[in-house]
């Protein structure tokens, strides 16, 4: 590791320790050369994720996208910001624990359906409504009644 004090190669751990929830490792390094000390970070290096968009067209996962519309979906609700980073956190875990490296969007709506439902329910039918394309008021309805259903 590069030294970013004097530009020397070589260094030595002296401090090693998991760091955002073990996603990745923290490492106190010393500089064999001006014995200063710096911090690097080392995280798996993983693997890109497309989604499939309903056209057929591709495009690169963006976690930004799916942050967007909870925002929008949680606007006035009672839900932090902590919450929805954790929600996005998760279900971008559970895709990149699939082996499949393309994603249908519909896929990845219906994971923030299912989170949504059980989080805050009025939220869950403003996402819904976005992601199912309501048409008029019966679908809507039906959406509804599938979720008192369920209580």
């Amino acid at each position: 590791m590069k030294c970013p004090y004097c530009g020397y190669l070589e260094s030595k751990v002296v401090d090693s320790r998991p760091a955002d929830e073990w996603a990745s490792i923290r490492r106190r390094r010393e500089c064999l050369s001006c014995h200063k000390r710096f911090t690097t970070y080392e995280t798996v290096e993983s693997l890109p994720l497309m989604v499939v968009k309903k056209d057929g067209s591709r495009q690169s996962f963006d976690r930004g996208k799916v942050m967007s519309g909870l925002i929008r979906a949680c606007e006035k609700r009672p839900v932090s910001y902590q919450t929805l980073e954790g929600l996005v956190a998760e279900i971008e875990q559970v895709l990149q624990n699939q082996i499949d490296r393309e994603i249908s969007s519909s896929q990845i709506g219906e994971l923030v359906l299912e989170r949504l439902k059980t989080m805050d329910e009025v939220a869950y039918v403003r996402f819904a409504s976005v992601y199912r394309e309501f048409k008029d008021i019966n679908s809507f309805m039906a959406e509804l009644d599938q979720l008192m259903k369920h209580k």
